[in-house]
């Protein structure tokens, strides 16, 4: 039973469009004057009915500029003018086409209404238009959401325009579907011939280029994959390539998208320093090369100083320590050159120390010294110079004696240069003056007044580096008077002073048991100042006989037949070094017990090290201290042993 005409009849339908509160339903007559507004329509835009019923059309409350817009569309869809206005919005419907569209309404209060709008056309029975009617919703969520998303889309593109490198997308097929300026700029090719291409016709290495494409679908993505971009005109870019799969809603792969970081700069500066580390390499070849020319060039300087002043410092030593000992004259001149001597061992020391060399920095070994004591040394050194000027240096002795903590050789190093400076730059005839005493503050001031031409401020200035020696330095000068140089020291007491600083007695002769058989001593020794040496100092032990030898094959040809109780080796020996043969003389069970002391001018710490670590009871370096020398001598006598006797054949007997 169809119940249609009963729902029209009683009003149904027109009632529940009037009361929708959802929608709004406009009607018009066919001259579009509004006939109906129900209560949505009245929500979504502030009108009452009263306000329009009768008196006006829909296109009185929409954007006139989207009517415009409208008419000009639809006039060049139909070829018909169309004039703006309600034509404009019923035009579709009017010829039974039913049109939704979207418009802006225009609400009471000024306000824009976004909205989905619904036009047709109302006929009676004989098919002609009576009216039309207009069902609306809000559009205003979705209108927001479509700005949302267009404002996103806007903004991700331009941060993919703002990249300078290339960047791409491409589909699963490996045709590109987008890319940026970035990548029209390096291959030279405009963005519309760009998109639907293969991508892999860019690269110098189309196959490879296809290989890592296969490589993101596989496992997703690629990290640095380098490759080269071939631009039109032949220039080429190399890249790295890093690229992802990029997935819809529903996890189906859309496609690839790929940003290239251009590294032509980075890798030409890559070979720029791989070609620097090159030739870093071959300059460090070249310093060490120079290095150790400069090692073997100190080493063998040393050894060339030390031979000499060895024979100084020895026999002056032997002279020193005689009996009869020397005459108060003789004893003056020999301390002479024992103090100028050791001094010189000194500076040779520092001078060819290689680590002090090459750190810039001097050790220091501070310990309480007596003032008097470095004085007296300064002046028997300074002496012969002042003699030679015509100046006259005088040492003032302090009320009390002074002590002060320091490092012996730089404070003595340091006064010696002060006098000398003044006996230089002082004038003929003129004076030195050396005063010591008390200052503030725990030190001890020495100071070196001369009658020299004195110095300007400006010289002054340039004077001295920094001074560290745990005091301090200074000048006070005078131009046309003189300058008064002054060193503050630390304060020490007299009861700091270690035992080993007081003077040394005279070396004594061993006591010799009568009847004791004589013990051999070997010296292999090239040098014949050094065997006088050597032959001088045992003359004054009555139990032992010297034997020598001026080269190593010699000398073990005589420890194995004389079997001395103490070998002396020297380093440096004609033929095979006195190393060789201390290796032969370790090897043969015949000589292997006995004691080798090597006596060398060879005083790097490296050769001494060497020299231990090789085997020698002791390492004794020259110029010898003849305390330290007999000293060492008495150990290895000590430690040496005779050579386990053969047993003879009626000893093994039962």
């Amino acid at each position: 039973m169809n119940r249609a005409p009963d729902l029209l009849k009683t009003g149904a339908l027109q009632s529940a469009i009037l009361n929708s509160a959802n929608f709004s339903s406009i009607a018009t007559d066919d001259r579009g004057v509004i006939q109906l507004f129900n209560i949505g329509a009245e929500r979504m835009l502030g009108y009452a009915a009263a306000d329009v019923l009768n008196r006006i059309t829909p296109a009185d409350f929409s954007d006139p500029h989207e009517v415009v817009l409208r008419a000009q569309a639809l006039s060049a869809e139909f070829g018909t003018p169309i004039a703006p206005g309600f034509e404009t919005l019923v035009f579709k419907a009017s010829r039974g086409i039913e049109d939704i569209y979207e418009l802006t309404y225009l609400r009471k209060d000024g306000s824009r209404l976004p909205a989905v709008v619904s036009v047709t056309a109302l006929r009676d029975s004989h098919n002609a238009i009576i009216g039309y009617l207009l069902i609306g919703s809000d559009n205003t969520a979705r209108k927001q959401a479509d700005d949302r998303l267009r404002t996103a889309s806007q903004y991700a593109r331009s941060l993919i325009e703002a990249s300078l490198d290339p960047l791409v997308t491409i589909s699963p097929e490996g045709k590109i579907t987008d890319v940026n300026a970035g990548s029209i700029k390096v291959t030279g090719v405009s963005r519309g011939k760009l998109i639907g291409t293969d991508f892999s016709d860019y690269f110098t290495e189309p196959d490879k280029a296809r290989k890592g494409y296969q490589q993101v679908f596989a496992e997703g993505f690629v990290t640095d994959y380098p490759l080269t971009i071939r631009h039109e005109d032949g220039h080429l870019t190399d890249v790295l390539y890093n690229a992802s799969v990029y997935k819809d809603v529903q996890g189906s792969v859309l496609g690839v998208f790929a940003a290239a970081r251009d590294v032509t700069e980075r890798k030409r500066l890559d070979l720029a320093l791989l070609e620097t580390n090159v030739e870093l390499q071959g300059a460090k070849v070249i310093a060490e090369r120079a290095n150790q020319a400069k090692s073997e060039f100190l080493s063998s300087m040393s050894h060339e100083l030390r031979s000499p002043l060895n024979a100084i410092l020895g026999f002056a030593q032997l002279i020193d320590s005689g009996a009869p000992p020397p005459t108060p004259a003789q004893k003056d001149s020999v301390d002479q050159i024992l103090h100028a001597g050791w001094y010189l061992l000194e500076l040779i020391n520092e001078i060819l120390d290689l680590s002090l060399i090459e750190s810039g920095k001097l050790s220091m070994s501070p310990e309480p010294m007596a003032l008097a004591d470095v004085l007296a040394d300064c002046q028997a050194m300074i002496d012969p110079q002042a003699r030679e000027g015509g100046i006259q240096v005088e040492f003032l002795s302090p009320a009390s004696p002074l002590f002060v903590q320091a490092d012996r050789t730089r404070v003595k190093q340091l006064f010696v240069n002060l006098l000398s400076n003044a006996i230089k730059y002082n004038r003929v005839g003129g004076r030195v003056e050396v005063r010591c005493r008390a200052v503030a503050g725990d030190r001890i001031r020495v100071s070196f007044q001369d009658q020299g031409e004195g110095l300007s401020p400006d010289k002054l200035a340039q004077l001295f580096q920094p001074f560290k020696m745990g005091g301090a330095i200074g000048v006070e000068s005078t131009v046309g008077v003189g300058s008064l140089f002054w060193v503050d020291l630390v304060a020490a007491s007299g009861l700091d002073m270690p035992a080993d600083a007081l003077p040394l007695p005279a070396m004594a002769v061993a006591d010799v048991v009568l009847g004791a058989p004589l013990r051999t001593v070997l010296c292999v020794e090239d040098n014949p100042a050094n065997l006088m040496l050597v032959s001088r100092l045992l003359a004054r032990r009555p139990d032992l006989q010297l034997l020598s030898a001026k080269d190593g094959r010699s000398g073990i040809e005589l420890a194995r037949t004389a079997m001395p109780e103490v070998i002396l080796m020297d380093i440096n020996l004609p033929g095979i070094s006195g190393l060789t043969a201390l290796k032969i003389l370790a090897g043969d069970p015949a000589t292997a017990h006995i004691p080798v002391i090597a006596l060398s001018a060879n005083a790097m710490p490296h050769d001494i090290e060497k020299g231990l670590q090789a085997g020698f009871f002791r390492y004794l370096t020259k110029p010898i201290k003849i305390d330290e020398f007999m000293d060492t001598l008495d150990l290895a006598l000590a430690a040496a042993r005779p050579v386990p006797e053969t047993p003879t054949l009626e000893a093994t007997r039962p």
